[in-house]
């Protein structure tokens, strides 16, 4: 019963006031010796004098997330809902600056975004201190001005993800607030109209000054003689200007016809150099592709030569019997055939056929097909 919201209150942005807070940090609060202590009961009226005890803000702290008493009081706002009459009163509190810190951070979560630039910006000319307890259990210093800014400009504050709100250059837009005034428009424009009157005083003596001493100083005509003479060279000078300027701008024109000649002159060599160098590479392609066809047909002349010669020795083989052979057949053979075997071992010694050297071998047999004389190497 005591953790529950006020039958009385009014949904804030579609649900329960209290659901502004996570629901960790709530079931946090609500196991909090200080709220169990000194928030049960609590009213609108009581809940001033909680606030005015205060002496620190900040969300949760310590190993097991406690809560601090500022968060405490902040969910016990949400709960019993006071009226925006006390909220305002607490952020126009000038004597404790932890009640006016509380009512605006409360504004923040349940207002609307008009009421809530229209308080909350003038909080920013607060600059007191304020002291914080960061997460891990230490207190750091901060200013009042800076809670407001961390309110108005961020999405996280104690904890809490604060709900959005609209630019403020979008509600000036659509006519709900008026353009922001600093406190210090004022005293800026007295400023400005003070330092405006001081100028002009300042001209104006100095300028009584230079024509009082103009009228009476001996130097004064001492430069209208000068001023006199310098009239009769400023001809001379102009027209000395005038040929020192034709004769830089004529230098000017050939050094430009100098550069431009070089330029031509580089892109025609260039252009030479290329198509000579495209010629020969294309007189070495065609060269390359003549060397190319001419091995191609020798070797395949050669093995043209190669095939038509092991056939021969294949059919040779199969009609012909060797003589030793014959003579064991025929026993007795005539002498004529022992004298053709001798000549064809000695014709075929005397081709380089049976050279060792396979290579030589082949082109010996190369050159028999041909009818040229074998190599003897």
């Amino acid at each position: 019963m005591a953790n529950r919201t006020d039958p009385a209150a009014k949904s804030i942005r579609g649900t329960n006031p209290q659901n502004l807070v996570e629901k960790i940090v709530r079931s946090k609060i609500y196991q909090n010796t200080y709220w169990k202590e000194q928030c049960f009961g609590l009213t609108a009226e009581t809940l001033v004098d909680k606030a005015m005890e205060l002496d620190h803000i900040g969300g949760t702290y310590g190993g097991n997330r406690k809560p601090t008493p500022f968060m405490c009081l902040v969910m016990k706002m949400l709960q019993i809902q006071p009226e925006k009459d006390i909220v305002v009163e607490f952020i126009k509190n000038d004597d404790y600056k932890y009640v006016r810190v509380l009512g605006a951070f409360y504004l923040r979560l349940t207002g609307i975004d008009s009421d809530i630039y229209r308080y909350l910006e003038p909080l920013y000319n607060d600059y007191r201190k304020v002291r914080r307890k960061s997460p891990d259990g230490n207190f750091m210093l901060t200013h009042v001005d800076e809670v407001i800014d961390e309110l108005l400009t961020r999405d996280y504050s104690c904890d809490i993800a604060l709900p959005r709100i609209k630019k403020r250059w979008t509600l000036e837009s659509l006519g709900v607030l008026d353009a922001r005034k600093s406190v210090l428009e004022d005293d800026f424009e007295e400023e400005e109209e003070k330092d405006e009157m001081e100028q002009d005083g300042l001209e104006e003596e100095v300028a009584h000054e230079k024509d009082y001493y103009r009228a009476r100083s001996p130097a004064r005509e001492r430069e209208r003689d000068w001023r006199r003479d310098s009239h009769r060279h400023r001809d001379w000078d102009y027209d000395r200007d005038r040929d020192y300027d034709r004769e830089r701008g004529r230098g000017r024109d050939r050094e430009r016809d100098r550069d431009r000649d070089r330029d031509r002159d580089r892109d025609r060599y260039r252009l030479r150099e290329e198509k000579e160098y495209g010629y020969e590479r294309e007189r070495d392609r065609e060269r390359e592709g003549r060397e190319r066809d001419r091995r191609d047909r020798e070797r395949g002349r050669r093995r043209s030569h190669s095939r038509s010669r092991s056939r021969e020795r294949k059919r040779h083989g199969r009609s012909s019997m060797s003589p030793r052979r014959h003579e064991a057949e025929d026993g007795n053979a005539p002498e004529e055939s022992k004298k053709k075997g001798k000549k064809e071992k000695k014709e075929k010694k005397d081709d380089g056929t049976d050279h060792p050297d396979p290579e030589i071998a082949e082109a010996n047999r190369i050159r028999a097909s041909l009818g040229l004389k074998p190599l003897k190497l």
